[in-house]
Parts: structure tokens; sequence; C-alpha cells
């Protein structure tokens, strides 16, 4: 007989059975001694819990208020995390630290995506405030959409007047003429006054805002972009613990004709002031003749981790000041990015610059994602390691790493061509 057969022959015995059968006395006697224990087991239970509850909320006088159970919460912290609860970390383990973000009201959404992923990945543990700037005020709908996604504080602030607009001194004439020449020249953001603007406000006002003034670092997040992996330590307190002043996670080439007189500029200041230079910097990664000329490597500042305090300091202060002079950020298209490596990798201590190697980031077009096997498994990643632009040609990360004498990853060099677009459309 085969199985099915014989379970069709069980089955239909057991529908056979009568009403009498199935509830028999010795079938009820079971069911009713196993109800019996059943019952018995949640007295001993209940009653030992009852009689606790008692004594701890009546004998020693505490009440269910929030108080009792923030303390109750604390006392068994610990367990709750044996068991993998994870809940915020301690205020006072924190840094002097707030993510900054310079964004326009009609980039509300795009702020919202990226938000989400640095709330996800990081600071949905650590609730570090988020402050919003704009040289508009923000609307209502902004400030009720972003202070519901962040964990920390949202603040808003708006740009002064005076540190959005052209300087009384500048010669119009002259600026439209070489705005022109850019826009001739397809020079990417060449005819935009907002972006002149932005690159100005970045290099030499923002960490300068009434609403910044209470903190010493800073992590700058932009619309739009991704992180991809998860970060499991406070990098800020990493860079304090490891004497860092300045992160960052991508490093590419200039475009040059947007900085035609940066370098010379940045030469006669230095010749002005070489107390300012360090010889222990970090100048080998702007130039490799020995300062006569900039090889247009820069970090990319769309990402960056940094101490407010380098910025200001009377040694960048003063750079700032004399680069302003020149107009450059207007005649020119000088762009926060190579204003902040230069000073950076001149004026600070080499071993004062940090690459975050471990953290998956996108920025339109290009990508950091860990080619370390063990980084990107236990930091969860959901980036394409194969598309990482570190490596690629473009990418002035492997200069950093030969001056910094680190070890880079195994399979780089198969990295080594033009970089592959990071999100495909």
């Amino acid at each position: 007989m085969s199985f099915d057969e014989d379970f069709e022959n069980i089955y239909a015995k057991g529908r056979q059975r009568s009403w009498k059968d199935r509830f028999s006395f010795n079938s009820y006697r079971r069911k009713g001694f196993c109800s019996t224990l059943l019952f018995l087991g949640l007295i001993f239970l209940i009653v030992p819990l009852f009689i606790g509850t008692i004594y701890h909320f009546a004998i020693m006088k505490r009440s269910f208020d929030s108080a009792s159970l923030k303390s109750l919460y604390e006392q068994y912290q610990d367990k709750f995390e044996s068991f993998g609860y994870s809940g915020a970390v301690a205020e006072e383990t924190r840094a002097n630290a707030t993510i900054v973000s310079l964004v326009r009201n009609e980039e509300l959404w795009k702020m919202v995506d990226s938000i989400r992923d640095v709330e996800d990945r990081f600071n949905g543990k650590y609730h570090y405030d988020w402050v919003f700037l704009n040289e508009e005020e923000f609307t209502d709908e902004f400030k009720r959409v972003t202070a519901n996604l962040v964990s920390g504080e949202a603040k808003y602030g708006k740009i002064p007047r005076s540190e959005w607009s052209f300087p009384d001194d500048l010669d119009i004439p002259k600026y439209e003429q070489s705005k022109q020449k850019l826009v001739d020249d397809n020079v990417i953001y060449g005819g935009l006054d907002s972006y002149r603007h932005m690159c100005r406000y970045n290099s030499g006002f923002f960490y300068k805002h009434p609403l910044l003034q209470d903190y010493q670092w800073y992590w700058r997040v932009e619309p739009n972009i991704k992180i991809y992996c998860d970060v499991n330590y406070d990098p800020f307190t990493f860079m304090i613990e490891n004497n860092k002043t300045y992160g960052f996670v991508m490093a590419l080439k200039e475009f040059e004709a947007t900085i035609p007189t940066l370098w010379k500029t940045t030469k006669e200041f230095i010749q002005q002031h070489p107390e300012y230079v360090p010889e222990n910097n970090l100048q080998q990664f702007v130039s490799r003749d020995g300062l006569r000329t900039y090889n247009l490597c820069h970090f990319w500042s769309n990402f960056e981790i940094a101490n407010m305090d380098f910025f200001r300091s009377q040694t960048y202060e003063d750079y700032f000041q004399y680069l302003d002079s020149k107009k450059g950020f207007f005649y020119e298209r000088w762009g926060d990015a190579p204003v902040h490596s230069i000073a950076a990798s001149l004026f600070l201590e080499k071993d004062q610059i940090h690459l975050f190697n471990d953290f998956g980031y996108y920025h339109n077009p290009y990508g950091a994602c860990p080619m370390n096997q063990e980084i990107f498994i236990e930091n969860r990643c959901s980036c394409d390691y194969t598309k990482d632009f570190t490596f690629s040609l473009h990418s002035c990360a492997p200069l950093y790493y030969d001056i910094q004498k680190l070890e880079k990853p195994e399979g780089w060099r198969k990295k080594v061509r033009f970089p592959a677009p990071f999100m495909e459309n």
C-alpha cells in the first residue's frame, strides 16, 4: 500500500468516529488534567510577579511616572543591550559637532533623501543636531518636513546678504566679460552667479554663522547624496581621538579653466607668511615640483568632516582674506574645494588629514565604495565596489595613499581605468 493510500484510510477512519468516541471520558479526563496543569502553572507564574510588582512600587513607594520608568530603563540598559537592543549614544560621549547643509527650499525632497541616508546609516544612533543654511528664509514646509526626519535638533539659518552678494569693489563689467568667456568655453557652472556666491560662502563664511558658533566640528551633507554603508562608529570622536582635523572621502582634479590664478595667488600669500607653513605638511598632494605648479588635486568638499577651529584660525582667515581681495571667486570661478584642499595641505600637518576609506558615498557623478571585503560586509554596504572611484584615472586618492604610506586594498590595480558611471540612469 502506498503512503497516500495509507494516509487516506487513516483519515477516513478518523472521520467515521462517533461523537461519543471523540469526547469519551478518557479523552475528557486527559484534557481536563492538562488544563488544570496549565491553570496552576499560570497561577505560580503570575502571583510572584504580582507580589514583586506590589513590593517594588508600593513598599518602595515608587509610582509609574516617567521618571521612575526612565530610572528603571537606565538600571537595566546593559541587559537590554546584551539582547541586541541599541539605544541612542549618551550625550556626554558625543563630540561638540553638528551636521551642516547649505540648501534651498526647492531642494527639499533631494535633501530629504540625504537626511534619510545619514540618519539611517549613522545619526539615528547619535542624534547630532542638523543646521540648515539658506540665502533665503526657509519655508514652513521645509522646516516641518526636515525637522520630522532628523534625530537631533533642527536649526534653520539665513545667510547674511553681505556674504551672498557681489563685493562693493567688484568691477562688474570685468566680471561680466570674464563670466561670458567661461560660458563660451563651456566651463561647468561658468555662467552662474549663484554658484560663485556658494563657493565664496563655503570658502570663507559658513563657519562664522551664528548658528555654528556653539559647535567645533561639522559634517557637510549636500542634497541628493547617498550613504551606502553603515557608519558603525562616531567619525567626530574618531577625528578627535586620533588628532585629525580634516576628513574626506574622494579626491580628484579641478577644472584648470576655473582657477587659472589661484595657485599664483596662493604662492604670493605663503611668501608673505612662511610661518604659516609647517615643515611636515601635505604639500606634495597639491604640488609635485616644490610648489612651482599646482597639480589640480583637491579633496571633494561636498563631503567634509572637519574641525571648524581650523577655518576660524588666523592662518586660514588671513589666507581667505587674501584670496577674496583678488576677486578670483568672481573674475574666475574659484571653488571652495581647491581652496579648502590647498589650505589643509599647506597649513596642516599631514597626519591631521584623514581619508575615510570605509564610507560608501555618492555625489553625482562619482561614488566611493569600500573595496575591502571585510569592511564591505561588516558595514552592510549596498554599493557596487567595482565602480569605486578611488583608484580610477581621474582620482587623486592613489597619490594620497603614496604620500601617507597607506596600504592599498587588494585588487586596486584593476581599478586604474577611466571611472565608470557609479549609478545607472
